[in-house]
């Protein structure tokens, strides 16, 4: 099969993984030219194409461009109904939508705002206040989403098959486990939620593109310098 375009993107990035993984399961190829993150999105033959130099982006056989990783993901999803990736009927759909946009904002932005505060120092004036602030959060969506999760037979979030909400969660929920969620946590406080995410990320057709997980042993904490 011809790939179906060409994604220019970085394995690191949760968005270019959950892409090729929808693709995965689709039976899609996607090209991957080379990327060097701060070089090839800023040269002017990538920003003709995609003036806010974002990756990742898309551009499909027929000149069709995407940028927005979850827009991207979507859209692959939908090129093969018939894998399911974006349920069954419109009230699955919904809900796929929606635990995606509750994965991204509820989980994904306060667990990336700790790691990039304590990992990568980017975030002038992070203090203990806020890596609080922030766990809590977390915390607090992992909650519900554990109960979610023990009351679902079928382990999913939808249906009884994997979809994208299940995907997006799964590449997301590294960012917890390499921030608040330690051994002991990932094993006796949220047990569903990390035995799923070994279900999905144990997956033949895309566990080569989940790499190995970087749990933390330990939850991150700010050290005093």
């Amino acid at each position: 099969m011809a790939p179906i375009g060409k994604l220019y993107g970085d394995l690191r990035q949760y968005q270019t993984k959950a892409i090729l993984s929808a693709a995965a399961i689709s039976g899609l190829e996607i090209e991957q030219p080379p990327v060097e993150f701060g070089v090839t999105n800023k040269s002017p033959e990538f920003t003709q194409k995609f003036p806010l130099g974002r990756i990742p982006s898309f551009e499909d056989n027929e000149g069709f461009k995407l940028t927005e990783g979850v827009a991207i993901a979507r859209y692959v999803s939908s090129l093969v109904p018939e894998a399911g990736l974006l349920g069954r009927n419109a009230k699955e759909t919904a809900q796929i939508d929606q635990w995606v946009h509750f994965t991204e904002v509820e989980i994904l932005i306060p667990a990336s705002n700790i790691y990039i505060g304590i990992v990568f120092k980017y975030l002038p004036g992070f203090n203990e206040e806020q890596r609080k602030f922030y766990q809590e959060r977390v915390e607090l969506s992992l909650k519900f989403l554990e109960d979610y999760l023990a009351s679902r037979p079928s382990a999913f979030l939808v249906n009884d098959t994997l979809t994208l909400a299940d995907i997006i969660l799964a590449v997301c929920l590294r960012r917890a486990g390499q921030t608040v969620c330690g051994t002991k946590e990932r094993e006796q406080v949220y047990p569903h939620t990390f035995a799923y995410f070994a279900k999905v990320s144990s997956d033949e057709r895309i566990e080569h593109l989940f790499g190995e997980s970087e749990f933390v042993d330990e939850p991150l904490t700010l050290k005093a310098e």
